[in-house]
Order: C-alpha cells, then sequence, then structure tokens
C-alpha cells in the first residue's frame, strides 16, 4: 500500500492510502483505496478497482505526478490514475513478458484490469526466492535443506524498484529490477498531450532486492544469498562500483586449529546457487599484505616515516633505529638505503626523529641532536651538494627521549631530570644554528614526550567543536585557532601524564596533569605504571592517551567550561585563572603485557590510533571512553604509517624480524575472503594433515552431476581433487572417521533431487548411499600457493566446467576480496599431472531412505541416520573395504544431525528434539538414555560432555540440556532438563564446539585452566552471523546479570526503540529456565567512561529493591577476559 495525493479537499478526506487487497478463498485481487474523513476522524472505503488480469504485487506512488500510481503486476505494470479516488482509471499497460535476453518492455494504451494466476499467485505470496533456487517453492519449514534444482516462473516479477531521488523537475524516473536479474529505467515525461513513458534497459545482472536510487546517479542493490552492489548510471548503463558484503545465509563453519590451538580462523559455506560461495572468515581488521622483506632486520628499537616537506603527499622516508645503528632507507615498494644522503649519524640509536622545517630533518640520540638537509641524491628537493649539511646540538649529560615538533625540538635527560627546548634558525643559506630556548629542571624523570601537530591540531580543535560554534564563542574561527597555547604531552616516572607550555616567550609552565595510582587495584608494581608513550587526541572533546609499561591504556579528560573547547590554562589570552587543571582518568583497558605503543595513522590530531603490545590493534579515536578492533596481522614490535605513490594507505609493520607493507581495509563489516564456488556449498571440513578443505556442493549445472565433494586450498582457492555422485545423486553430509590407520571420508547421498522428508516430518521413501572415501591420497597445498597472482578475470566468466574425470579434476575458483575491485580474481594455474591425490571410492552401502547424517564413533565405527533410522557401522579387521552393519534403532521422525562424544551419542530429529543413545558393544544394541522433554525442531546439535548438549532450532533459539546419570527404575522419557536458553532470532544451521582460553596476559599463567574454557560453542545463522558462547562460572553469570539488567534499561544502552530487552531474548522460553547472557548488551558497558560505569551499576532495575553494590573493577576484568580472547 501507499499514501496518494489526490483532488480531494483535505477538509473532507486526508490522508488517502491505495492498498491491493487478496482476499481469502476470492479468485479477483483487488486495488482499494482508503481515506480518513476529515469530519468524524473515521476511515473510510472510498472505492475498488478490479477486473480480469494477472496478480498485482505492490504499488508506488509517481513522484511530481500528483494522483498517479504504478501498479506491479506479474508480466506488466499498471499507469493508474487515482486523482479523483472514487473513480480510478487505468490508461498506460508497460509488458514486462518480453524477450530475456536484450528484449525492451512495450508501452500499450489502455488495458483492463486485474486477475489472478494460481501459479504465480503462490508463488508471490510465498515471497519466493530467485528463480535459481527453489528452496522455498512450498510452505515446508524443512526447505532450506532441498536442493537447488532450476525453477521457472510463468511470468516476470518485479522483485525492487526504486525512484530517483533528484530527478528533473516533471520527468521523474523509476528503476526497478526483474526477477531474472534485468534492470530497467522507466522516464515519465508529462506534457500538454498527458504522460509519456519512455523505457530503458540498462543493466542484467543478478536479481536484486531491494534497490536503492542514491544521489549523484548512484545505486545499491541488495542480493537475497549473494554480494550485493554499488552501481552507477553512465551514459544510459548501469556501471559496477563496488561490491556489498554479504555472507548470509552461512550453511556449514569448520574452525581451523581446533585441539586446543589458537583459533585463528573459520571456513564458512556461505549463500547459494549461483552465489555459492566459500568464505575465509579471520578475526580483526583485514589487512592486505603488499611486501615482505626477507628477516633481515634483527632488534629494531624504532620505526618512522618522515617527508621532506609537510605539504608534501607522500612519505620520503624509512627511519629503521638498532641498538648501535641508524638506517634510512627510501619509500617505495623497494627500500634502498640512502643513509649518506640524508646525514643522521649512523653509528647510534636513534630515540626519535623528525621534520622540524621544510626540507630539515631532526635526529635525537642519547649523545645529542642532529639537524640534517639532506643532498639531492636522497630526494630532488634537497640540497645540490656532494654530501648532507648537519648541525648538531650536544648537552651536558646523556639525552633519554626527545621528540620534534614544528619549528621545536624537545629533548628530556635523566640524571639530572631536565627538559630542554630547542629551536632553529637560518645563518645563511644552508647554514642552520639549534640553540636552547627553555631549560628547565623537573621533579621526576620524563619516560616519554610528546608534541601535537601544530597545523594538525588547531584544524582538529575547531571541527570538533564545529565552525558556527567557534565563531559564536570566540567571535571569529581564526582568533580560536590562534589563541591556544603550544603545549607537549609528556609521561613522567611519578608516575603521571603532564601537559606543558612550549610557547616561546613564557616562562616553563604546567598546563594540566593527571597522576596514577593503579598499582594498588590491579596488582602490577608503581615501575610498571610508568607511561611508556602519550598522545593528544583532538576529537568531540580533547583527551590524552597513556601506554604504560604494564601493557595498560588509560584515557584521560579535563572538565571545560561551555565556552572553550579547553580548559582556561591552556588559552593565552584567557579571564579564566591560569592554574594547571587536573586530568581525570576516565577509562582503563588492559591491552597486553608488554609496553603500549601508540601510532597515528595520519598526522593529525584526530586520527585513528595504532595499539602495539602483544598484539595489534585499531583505537578508534572518535569513539567515547576506549573503543577499539583487533588487527588481523603478526604480533608486532614496531609499526609506522607510510604514504607512497604505489601505496597510498600503507603501514609498515616489524615482525619476525621482517618489514611487512600492509594496508588496511576499512568499512568491512566482517573480515571474510571469498571464493565463489559455484552451486551452493552445503558442508565444509577442515582436513588437518593436508591443510586443505573438504566441501560438499549441490546444485550443480554441469551435465555429468548435481553434486560432488571436493578437496580445496584455502589460500588461494584451488581446487585440487574431487568425487563426482552419481547422476541424479545428491551429498548430503560429510564427516572425516579414522579406520585403523587410514583417514577415510564418510558421504551420505539421496538417490533423488526431492525433499527428503515430508512437510510432517516423516521421511520420504526415497533411497540413498553411505560411501567410504580414502583421503591417504589427498595433497597437500604447494609451498608456491601462499603467492597469488592476479589477473582482471571477470568471475563471471570463471565459471567453467570440470573435465570428465571421476575422481579429480582441475578447475580455478575465482577469489574475491571484498578490498579490491570485484573483478579481481585471484587465478593460479595447476595441470591435472600436478595433481598430488584424488578422491578414491573404497565401499559403500545402499539404504532405503536419504542419508542425512553422519559420524565416526570411538574411533572405530561409522553412525549414520538414513530417514528414521539410525546405524552403526563397524571395519572388519580395521579394512575400510569391508564394512559392516552391527546395529539400528529408528526414531518417530526423520532424523537431521548427529554427534558424539566418548562412548554417548546425540541424535537431532525434526520433531521430537534431542534424543541421547548410548552403544553396548557386547550386544550390539542401540539404547535410547535421554529424551528432550519438548517438540523441537532441532538445526544443530553439539555435545560438551556425556551429559549435556547445545542444541539450536528451527525457531532462533538456542538452549543447553543437561541431565543428570538416571536411577536404574527411572523412565527414559522426557529426563532432559533445559540448562538455559538463548532466544537469538536467527536459525543456526551449525554449531560446533571450540576452545578459547580467555584469560588476560596479566593472569596468572600457573592458575589451572577451566575445563569450561574448552567448552565454547560457535555457531552460525541462515542471516549470516556467528554465535559465540562461553561458559562462566556462577559467580560471573550472577555478577553479569545483574550488569545485563542495568544496561538493558539505561538510557546510553538501552534498545534504540525502546524494547524490553529481556522479554526479546527469553522468547519461546519456557518460565523458570535461565536465560543466557547476552554479550552484545555487555559489551556496551566497555566503551562507557568510568562515571558512565558507575552511573549504570548505581542504578537498580524497577521492581528489585535496592541495587547490590557491585565493583566496576570486577565486572571490567571479567568483561575484558572474554573482549581479549575473542579478539
Amino acid at each position: 500500500m501507499c499514501f496518494m495525493r489526490t483532488r480531494c479537499s483535505m477538509d473532507e478526506y486526508y490522508p488517502v492510502v491505495a492498498m491491493i487487497i487478496n482476499r481469502k478463498g476470492s479468485d479477483v485481487n483487488e486495488l482499494s483505496v482508503y481515506a480518513l474523513a476529515a469530519n468524524d476522524g473515521g476511515i473510510q472505503h472510498l472505492s475498488s478497482f478490479s477486473e480480469p488480469g494477472p496478480l498485482a504485487l505492490d504499488i508506488s506512488e509517481i513522484p511530481q505526478l500528483d494522483g498517479f500510481a504504478l501498479l506491479f503486476r506479474a508480466g506488466d505494470i499498471l499507469f493508474v490514475d487515482l486523482r479523483e479516488p472514487k473513480d480510478i482509471c487505468c490508461t498506460i499497460r508497460i509488458s514486462i513478458t518480453g524477450s530475456l535476453i536484450g528484449g525492451q518492455i512495450s508501452v500499450e494504451d489502455s488495458c483492463r484490469g486485474l486477475d489472478v494466476d494460481d501459479d504465480v499467485a503462490a508463488c508471490a505470496l510465498l515471497e519466493l526466492r530467485d528463480s535459481g533456487n527453489n528452496i522455498m517453492m512450498d510452505d515446508n519449514y524443512m526447505a532450506i535443506d532441498g536442493v537447488d534444482n532450476a525453477g521457472s516462473m510463468k511470468s516476470r516479477i518485479i522483485c525492487s524498484w526504486s525512484w530517483e531521488p533528484d530527478a528533473v523537475r516533471g520527468r521523474p524516473r523509476l528503476i526497478f529490477c526483474l526477477d531474472d536479474g534485468e534492470f530497467h529505467t522507466l522516464e515519465f515525461n508529462w506534457d500538454i498531450e498527458g504522460v509519456k513513458v519512455l523505457p530503458e534497459r540498462v543493466h542484467r545482472g543478478l536479481p536484486c532486492r531491494p534497490l536503492l536510487w542514491m544521489n549523484r546517479g548512484m545505486i545499491a542493490g541488495f542480493v537475497e544469498m549473494g554480494d550485493g552492489m554499488i552501481l552507477q548510471l553512465e551514459h544510459g548503463r548501469l556501471v559496477h562500483k563496488s561490491a556489498v558484503q554479504n555472507v548470509g545465509p552461512i550453511l556449514d563453519l569448520a574452525i581451523a586449529d581446533y585441539h586446543g590451538e589458537k583459533q585463528d580462523q573459520m571456513f564458512s559455506c556461505c549463500g547459494m546457487c549461483p552465489e555459492g560461495s566459500l568464505r575465509v572468515i579471520r578475526n580483526g581488521i583485514n589487512v592486505e599484505k603488499l611486501l615482505r622483506t626477507e628477516p633481515i632486520y634483527q632488534g629494531v628499537t624504532g620505526l618512522w616515516t618522515l617527508r621532506m616537506k609537510r605539504t608534501d603527499t607522500y612519505h620520503s622516508f624509512v627511519i629503521l633505529a638498532f641498538v648501535e645503528e641508524t638506517r634510512v632507507l627510501s619509500v617505495g615498494l623497494s627500500f634502498n638505503d640512502i643513509s649518506d644522503a640524508v646525514g643522521f649519524q649512523p653509528d647510534v640509536c636513534t630515540l626519535a626523529c623528525g621534520l622540524i622545517a621544510d626540507g630539515l630533518l631532526v635526529q635525537i640520540h642519547s649523545k645529542g641532536v642532529k639537524l640534517c638537509l639532506p643532498t639531492t641524491y636522497a630526494h630532488p628537493e634537497g640540497a645540490p651538494l656532494t654530501s648532507p649539511v648537519s648541525v648538531v646540538w650536544y648537552p651536558d649529560v646523556t639525552i633519554s627521549v626527545g621528540a620534534v615538533g614544528q619549528n621545536m625540538v624537545a629533548v628530556a635527560t635523566s640524571n639530572p631530570c631536565c627538559l630542554y627546548i630547542l629551536r632553529v634558525r637560518s645563518l645563511s643559506s644552508f647554514q642552520y644554528e639549534l640553540y636552547e630556548t627553555q631549560h628547565v629542571q623537573l621533579q621526576y624523570e620524563v619516560s616519554c614526550i610528546s608534541i601535537p601537530e601544530e597545523d594538525s591540531k588547531l584544524r582538529t580543535v575547531s571541527s570538533a567543536v564545529g565552525g558556527g560554534d567557534v565563531r559564536k564563542r570566540k567571535g571569529n574561527n581564526l582568533a580560536a585557532k590562534v589563541d591556544v597555547r603550544m603545549f607537549a604531552v609528556i609521561g613522567t616516572h611519578k608516575p603521571s601524564v603532564e601537559v606543558v607550555s612550549l610557547e616561546p616567550e613564557e616562562a616553563f609552565r604546567l598546563l594540566s596533569i593527571g597522576s596514577m595510582s593503579v598499582n594498588n587495584a590491579f596488582g602490577a608494581p608503581i615501575s610498571g605504571c610508568i607511561p611508556e608513550n602519550v598522545r593528544f587526541v583532538a576529537s568531540e572533546r580533547f583527551y590524552i592517551l597513556a601506554g604504560l609499561r604494564n601493557g595498560m591504556l588509560l584515557r584521560f579528560e579535563s572538565d571545560t567550561s561551555k565556552d572553550h573547547y579547553f580548559p582556561g590554562s591552556f588559552y593565552k589570552d584567557s579571564f579564566t585563572p591560569c592554574v594547571n587543571t587536573p586530568l581525570q582518568l576516565i577509562a582503563i583497558r588492559h591491552i597486553g603485557i608488554t609496553p603500549v605503543g601508540l601510532v597515528a595513522l595520519r598526522d593529525s590530531a584526530n586520527a585513528d590510533i595504532i595499539v602495539l603490545s602483544d598484539r595489534s590493534w585499531l583505537l578508534h579515536a572518535s569513539r567515547h571512553s576506549l573503543a577499539y578492533s583487533s588487527i588481523s596481522f603478526l604480533p608486532a614490535s614496531h609499526v609506522t604509517p607510510v604514504s607512497s605513490v604505489d601505496c597510498p594507505s600503507g603501514l609498515l609493520f616489524v615482525a619476525e624480524n621482517c618489514l611487512h607493507l600492509v594496508e588496511m581495509v576499512h568499512g568491512k563489516r566482517l573480515n571474510a575472503q571469498k571464493f565463489s564456488i559455484g552451486g551452493t556449498p552445503r558442508k565444509v571440513l577442515y582436513h588437518s594433515d593436508s591443510r586443505t578443505l573438504l566441501v560438499m556442493r549441490t546444485g550443480l549445472t554441469g551435465a555429468s552431476c548435481s553434486s560432488d565433494i571436493v578437496q580445496i586450498d584455502p589460500n588461494n582457492g584451488i581446487l585440487l581433487s574431487r568425487f563426482k555422485c552419481e547422476p541424479g545423486e545428491t551429498a548430503r553430509c560429510i564427516q572425516i572417521a579414522k579406520i585403523g590407520s587410514e583417514q577415510v571420508l564418510i558421504v551420505g547421498t539421496s538417490k533423488s533431487n526431492d525433499h527428503p522428508m515430508m512437510p510432517n516430518g516423516e521421511a520420504e521413501s526415497i533411497k540413498g548411499r553411505l560411501i567410504v572415501l580414502s583421503l591417504d591420497t589427498l595433497g597437500s597445498p604447494r609451498e608456491s600457493s601462499s603467492f597469488i597472482p592476479t589477473s582482471n578475470l571477470s568471475s563471471s566468466s570463471h565459471t567453467g566446467s570440470f573435465p570428465e574425470i571421476v575422481g579429480y579434476a582441475t578447475e580455478e575458483l575465482s577469489s574475491n576480496s571484498m578490498c579490491s575491485s570485484p573483478d579481481d580474481v585471484c587465478y593460479n594455474q595447476i595441470q591435472l599431472e600436478q595433481m598430488t591425490g584424488h578422491l578414491r571410492s573404497l565401499t559403500h552401502v545402499t539404504f532405503a531412505g536419504a542419508v542425512l547424517a553422519v559420524y565416526p564413533y570411538l574411533d572405530r565405527y561409522v553412525l549414520a541416520a538414513a530417514g528414521n533410522t539410525l546405524c552403526v557401522f563397524g571395519f572388519v579387521n580395521e579394512n575400510p573395504h569391508r564394512m559392516k552393519k552391527y546395529a539400528v534403532s529408528r526414531t518417530r521422525f526423520t532424523i537431521t544431525c548427529l554427534k558424539t562424544y566418548a562412548s554417548r551419542i546425540a541424535v537431532g530429529d525434526c520433531r521430537d528434539g534431542l534424543l541421547f543413545y548410548s552403544y553396548n558393544e557386547s550386544l550390539r544394541k542401540l539404547e535410547l538414555i535421554y529424551a528432550d522433554p519438548a517438540q523441537r525442531l532441532v538445526g544443530d546439535v553439539a555435545l560438551l560432555n556425556c551429559e549435556t548438549a547445545v542444541v539450536s532450532d528451527r525457531c532462533g533459539s538456542i538452549s543447553v540440556l543437561s541431565c543428570p546419570r538416571l536411577e536404574v527404575s527411572e523412565s527414559p522419557e522426557k529426563n532432559l532438563a533445559v540448562h538455559c536458553s538463548f532466544f537469538m532470532g536467527e536459525i543456526a544451521m551449525s554449531i560446533q564446539k571450540a576452545a578459547f582460553r580467555y584469560r588476560l596476559p596479566i593472569d596468572n599463567e600457573t592458575d589451572p585452566v577451566l575445563e569450561s574454557a574448552y567448552n565454547c560453542v560457535v555457531a552460525s545463522t541462515m542471516l549470516g552471523s556467528v554465535f559465540v558462547l562461553i561458559p562462566l562460572t556462577s559467580e560471573e553469570h550472577y555478577l553479569l546479570q545483574d550488569v545485563q539488567e542495568r544496561l538493558s534499561v539505561h538510557q546510553l544502552t538501552a534498545p534504540l526503540l525502546g524494547n524490553d530487552h529481556a522479554e526479546f531474548r527469553r522468547r519461546g522460553i519456557p518460565s523458570g529456565v535461565p536465560s543466557i547472557l547476552d554479550g552484545d548488551m555487555l559489551v556496551q558497558f566497555l566503551e562507557l567512561t568510568s562515571e558512565q560505569q558507575q552511573t549504570v551499576l548505581d542504578a537498580a532495575p524497577s521492581g528489585k529493591g535496592p541495587p547490590r553494590s557491585i565493583s566496576i573493577f570486577q565486572v571490567m576484568r571479567t568483561l575484558e577476559r572474554v573482549h581479549y580472547a575473542l579478539n
């Protein structure tokens, strides 16, 4: 329905709405108009319009043409005149049933109205997917488990549309997408002869729903089961600009390094035919690795990049400091040593360096400060001399730290504790002098110095408070810029963070100070609380970051008046008394156990900051409190931004004694690399011995088979080997098992493309097979496979079929990283004779039902579920060629999943929920041990131990079921108890048990690791989400439950629309069952300031009496453990 502007007087009817009505049991679809009567405020029916014709699906008012609307129907579009809502008429019919390739839509004058095509009506009312996928062709809750047969519709349907936002007056334009992927535009031109419609075909691609026409001709299209796209309308054609990441649905998930090792990546089966893909999901912000040097950079103590002039776009020099050496390299994809041409002293360890003025570089080392003017060999704008110009300033004592700013140098000594301020002046051509302007003795030794960029600081200060606000407060924007004192931020051994004035005409002045007294609360010695790095940040309000030597990160802020961005002491001409203002400690975070380094991404006071400790983090400077994300890269000791022609936004890391040139990929919701795989990837397994993936695919378009199992190299998406199912056979499940000393792959199939079960949950009479494939001949990825050359091949054209070779074949899978153009394809050519192995069938067994689940059992058996039958198979003399059936049991409904833990067997079916079985080897009998207390449409299950399972259902919930051991006389019916539940609102299709050792680096390594640390669960959903469930102790749960209740009602963290958080997360959960805590709600606590955190904890949930006292330290410690482990 849509609102309409009509000729009705607002005093009579307003507003007016037109809606399409499909009455139950009626063969006629009608357009009805309703309005709100002005006299009595009641809704009145004005008229209806119905005539025989196709099914109407949607209606839209035409912008700028008041009273006219478009009625979108199956196969055509009607131009409807509703200016007189009591007398509706249709004047133009636009047919869209032309040729699928190249045919233009046609426009006809006048038409008759509406009726119903039964087939199209059924499809539309069920909200069908794209015509290439029939996964919801019937109203069946198990439809996602179906196959990918190509469906066809009698009429072409408009699946999405959007109006041009800034169309020419009197000429509105519409873009719409058909269900076959054709994009068309309609232009409506109003003149004295009436309305003229100008259709045009502009693109053919994937069907999008919805479309959004944005400004400047940009159009966003979203694909239901694949990546969306950003298009631009240029010269009557849509041009692809970039992709919009969409990993949903995730049909299966595999976790690498499962057995107690580092959980660094996941492999997921995403999307459906024709947009099925394999995604490698990694934690943190993705980086593109551009260059890695040889491991020749041992003992690096400092890393910087410098420009020749402040206005230069790109950096010119890379400075590397070692214990007793300094090197200067040129910037580019190759690093050349130009130390002699720059003038830095090579036989010392550089403590700091920088650009003091255009063309003048400064090196600070323990013995002095050196000013250098490089030659033209080092830079085209250098001095035209044979050797660089240099001037040295020597203090009487050893320099410990220093910093370089615009036209100034600050250095500090340790014995005595002094601070020196140096400046530079020109004496003559190529002659300069470094001279001391200030010298002050301090009470405590300086541990670090940071001088904000002068122009960056002032620019961001004015923009942070808004140009208009500055003018109102200060009279003009210029006054606000020049009024701020020059200052530096220093860290001391007190320990403290101090802001000191560097004004040349003033005596040394302390502007602000922030003391640290965190050693008692966090159990760290006072020496560990000394700042290692400090930085001034100008955001919505200014703050100071301090990275400590014990791995902690602190944020300090200062109270300011409404008329000033800084405290009064920061202004030269201020009526506020010039007394130093205390800095308040706002937030504390544990980053690691090594000293924390702070490196800005740009020469700007509001730039995001890379935080270095045990690992690399990206701190978001504009966020409140301390908000940071992990960077998906090796642990690094140093980093610096580097900008060159070839890499304008690069980062240079020092890790593993190498220099790594990388580029961060921003704007991605998920760090995932994509390999277009063809068909629908249903299952994926990680084979640890060969370090490759085994993927089960369905919906293939080849003539020889529609389903197969392939081995893929996860580094580059190259296919290594393949097993093809028989014609008409579909693979349903795969699992790796070990029989004796040989590894095998167990495959379950169905001999039909039809659904394996009826809508009521009973099994269809479809035959299936249990196939055993050998894995001993699997080849490992070649050493060279880590290098991925690229070529500009279109991914759409790179979908050739396999050669007809049973067992293995060569194929290239297109790879598309979201940071590059979607047309860039990773391409590695592998010849057939280079294949190191193939998937070879050893034996198979035929069943009367489709084999939907298989799983290894006790390292010597294989479980298989065919329909409602559960079978136990063994191998005679551990021979994988000789498979024998040992036991059979039956359930009431179709079995959908199997998992095992030790001797326990968990069976999930599509109605009776979760069932626990045990196998008696002596009697060769399957025994039912536990049963689900309620009916449950099981999605997947994971066993944590013999008594506890995590199960998902097709209603969007996930639950933990457990039960104590049974008494001998106790009945096995309904004896499982729901331990806790959580309503996700999404259907989890895959649940995997994982291990996360969620312990902070500062925790005592001698503490025993709880068994619960290895009982974590990872679940992937139909909407593309990944949920991680981590067990907590009862004390931790009780603590965080109180925090969650407070967060869910606090104005800063409550749901945006004011919904009841507890009611939503408990939806469908029986009364009395505890709810699993919501990590998304709790993690907001980490993003609050200390004051806001205390406000949240002091608030009492309504109706629960006075709040119990909760320590911020306890909450932060618990949440940071989880946050650190998952990031």
